[in-house]
């Protein structure tokens, strides 16, 4: 009789596990088919910081306990948090840090080609050995040219390896770098973003979209403009005749429109790109100036603090954002507002 007794036991047991695979199947397959995607609810929000004092100068050795962070007047709790190292007596060893180094190479770029190379790779050696690299150039196509590397030997031979192309797909090269190559990168993320800011050729993207991708990640992005309008200007097959006050020769862009006006939207899309993601716009009209751009930018990601955090709330919006910290008399720097949206991923096939 025992003998039997366990023998039901072990049959009802097995029919309640087969009953339960079942049913998880059922639910996996109804899943797959409704919407064929996995709801990610664990969306970690990266702040990059920048405390100064009074002066300007950078405030180093604060703790995780002197900030807080507020996400639509919340309070949020720190999860991850990491200082700058002090150039005095190395309070801490940051992490490395990612960066996309992208590079316009569109016809209007081609009388300053050598002088954006040469800033490049200094740029390359005021960074610190452990930061990993990719470099992506961009005309009508984008081209990357190296995947994120800490090799400065191959970051360098793409660099010279650049050529100057036709067209420029600005919008679609940074929603690229964004939601494909650096959504990828663990840590700090940051993007250097060499061009004029004049867009000719994106197909789908758009000013919107872009400034829209830039604000949906964790991507600190410093513009570095520099001017090619006079070098558009002396090309003959750029004018138009009757355009301009009184039927003045005015120079057009590729796709018809007056080289001014897209000029203008050049300069407030980059402006508003910094503004977004808590980094810098520069404008540099000389070989000196682009070099001390590039410069700034390396020593401004040496200085900044990183906090991180899960948010409460998961509904998909924009949402402000407010850093303080108990030191007394200081700025503190970040983003100024996100738009939040759970993450996504495709199940395994």
């Amino acid at each position: 009789m025992k003998r039997f007794s366990k023998v039901i036991v072990a049959l009802a047991y097995l029919v309640v596990t087969v009953v339960a695979v079942q049913s998880v199947q059922g639910q996996q397959q109804r899943g797959a088919s409704d919407e064929d995607v996995v709801r990610v609810d664990t969306t970690l929000v990266t702040l990059p910081i920048r405390v100064t004092n009074r002066q300007g100068g950078v405030v180093y050795g604060l703790k995780p306990e002197q900030f807080r962070v507020f996400e639509n007047g919340v309070e949020q709790e720190i999860a991850y948090f990491e200082a700058p190292a002090s150039v005095d007596n190395f309070i801490s060893v940051p992490k490395p840090l990612t960066v996309a180094l992208m590079l316009d190479i569109s016809d209007s770029t081609q009388f300053k080609l050598q002088k954006i190379q040469s800033t490049a790779l200094a740029f390359l050696d005021l960074l610190r050995p452990a930061d990993r690299v990719m470099v992506i150039s961009f005309d009508r196509q984008i081209n990357v040219l190296t995947e994120e590397t800490a090799d400065r030997t191959v970051l360098k031979q793409a660099i010279l390896s650049i050529r100057t192309g036709g067209g420029t797909t600005l919008y679609g090269a940074l929603e690229e770098v964004i939601s494909r190559r650096l959504s990828r990168a663990q840590g700090r993320k940051a993007i250097v973003l060499l061009t004029d800011g004049v867009d000719t050729a994106s197909k789908q993207e758009s000013f919107e979209s872009s400034i829209r991708a830039a604000e949906t990640s964790d991507v600190t992005i410093f513009p570095v403009q520099y001017p090619t309008y006079a070098d558009f200007s002396d090309n003959p097959s750029r004018e138009a005749y009757g355009v301009g006050s009184f039927g003045a020769l005015s120079h057009v862009t590729m796709n018809g429109e007056l080289a001014s006006v897209a000029y203008n939207r050049g300069n407030r899309y980059l402006r508003l790109l910094a503004d977004k993601t808590a980094g810098r716009f520069q404008f540099a009209d000389s070989a000196n100036k682009l070099a001390r751009s590039f410069a700034s930018i390396a020593t401004q990601l040496r200085e900044q603090y990183t906090i991180a955090y899960y948010p409460k709330s998961k509904v998909e919006e924009r949402r402000a954002i407010k850093v303080r910290t108990v030191m007394p008399n200081v700025n503190v720097r970040t983003r100024q507002s996100y738009i939040y949206r759970s993450r996504t991923k495709r199940p395994r096939q």
